[in-house]
């Protein structure tokens, strides 16, 4: 248990997003979990996830969490057919023609998570305050305004506007997150209900609730889920997607039994958030095997 100076002293360290990546990985680590971070030896999953951030830096990984970049990827790897429609993509908040777009969209800044407008009818929209927000947008930067994501470091930022998902008898999609190892699905986390009573849990390759969480029990889901008819297919796409990368969450969304590719994540919740109850952390942990980093260098640039 930290101290309440030891608390403090980390409250402000986590937010010098400038220091050398190899400190502040540890500084931010600690004031979420409440450990040291060891990157000599990281054994639990988010110790992983802060090693992936300060020593894997494949030039790819900008282009794959680049929301927009990413299409490319995805087309090339299992085609064009599972990317939602894009309507635009514009470098200012002023470029974007509302009058050109339907009367529901959602518009995503491409380099960061998080930022996303979903407009379910166009009729409401204050466009002044809209481009207020796209330029706040704008101005940040994913690596500065969170934990030192390399992967966003060098996107540059843009905003993609998209068609609305909407799937039929559903309040809100649902998302499917599969957690791949060196290409392999090994399970899948579940959010439901974002927009009113966002839960999440996690579930086996067989749709199987697992006995692990990283929510509170009241986040958890409680009810059940209806397995999507087309599971093992989002699985063979998140599979053919995560190619050989030592960790990549891979989201899809099933519209009416069509699969729609969502993101890929290299650092969910940005490594801070430990699995209940604790020894899934080792366990899970495992699954990530670390590549090693070349004689010589300080940091793994080939995929």
């Amino acid at each position: 248990m930290l101290s309440n100076l030891r608390k403090f002293k980390l409250k402000w360290l986590k937010k010098m997003t400038f220091l050398p990546p190899k400190d502040y990985a540890g500084y931010l680590y600690e004031y979420y979990t409440g450990k040291k971070l060891n990157l000599n030896n990281p054994t639990e999953f988010n110790q992983k996830i802060q090693w992936l951030k300060v020593y894997y830096h494949p030039k790819i990984l900008n282009q794959l969490v680049d929301k927009y970049a990413v299409r490319a990827y995805v087309e090339e790897k299992i085609g064009a057919q599972y990317l939602n429609e894009a309507y635009g993509v514009y470098e200012s908040e002023n470029e974007v023609d509302f009058d050109k777009l339907p009367n529901q969209f959602v518009i995503k800044a491409t380099h960061a998570s998080s930022y996303n407008l979903i407009v379910s009818d166009k009729t409401k929209l204050v466009e002044t305050k809209a481009r207020k927000l796209f330029k706040k947008w704008l101005n940040r930067n994913q690596y500065f305004r969170t934990g030192q994501e390399w992967a966003y470091k060098d996107v540059k930022p843009r905003l993609i506007a998209e068609k609305y998902l909407k799937e039929a008898g559903q309040g809100s999609l649902i998302d499917y997150k599969f957690y791949c190892f060196e290409g392999k699905a090994s399970f899948i986390e579940v959010h439901l209900d974002r927009a009113n009573n966002h839960k999440r849990g996690f579930f086996d390759l067989n749709f199987e609730r697992l006995p692990f969480r990283y929510v509170s029990i009241e986040k958890s889901i409680d009810s059940v889920v209806e397995k999507p008819s087309n599971l093992d297919e989002m699985k063979v796409l998140s599979e053919k997607l995560a190619g050989s990368f030592p960790f990549v969450r891979v989201d899809f969304y099933s519209i009416d039994g069509k699969a729609v590719f969502g993101e890929m994540t290299f650092y969910p919740s940005d490594g801070r958030k430990d699995f209940i109850p604790n020894e899934y952390n080792k366990s899970i942990g495992d699954l990530i095997v670390l590549p090693k980093i070349p004689e010589n260098e300080n940091e793994i640039t080939v995929y």
